[in-house]
């Protein structure tokens, strides 16, 4: 989450939880995990963006995306064992 600073971040990954747990209807932890996994789904966005040869802009829309991935994805792996 570059070019956003610290608190920046932490405010996107929050955004980021919110709409992820959205997203993942039924497959969410409760409002305050969702929002820490938000904050955790950016780095793993990331990562996975990197993976597939992706990058963003850097911008506030693109780390929100970014992020939202990331903590979908983290929101989905951890509903498989939730079950």
């Amino acid at each position: 989450m570059d070019g956003l600073g610290c608190i920046g971040s932490i405010l996107v990954g929050i955004l980021a939880g919110f709409l992820a747990g959205k997203i993942m209807k039924g497959g969410g932890f409760g409002c305050l995990i969702n929002l820490l996994l938000g904050v955790v789904g950016g780095l793993v966005g990331g990562w996975l963006f990197s993976l597939v040869g992706f990058t963003t802009n850097g911008g506030f829309i693109g780390t929100l995306i970014t992020a939202v991935v990331g903590a979908v994805f983290i929101l989905w792996v951890a509903s498989l064992f939730k079950k």
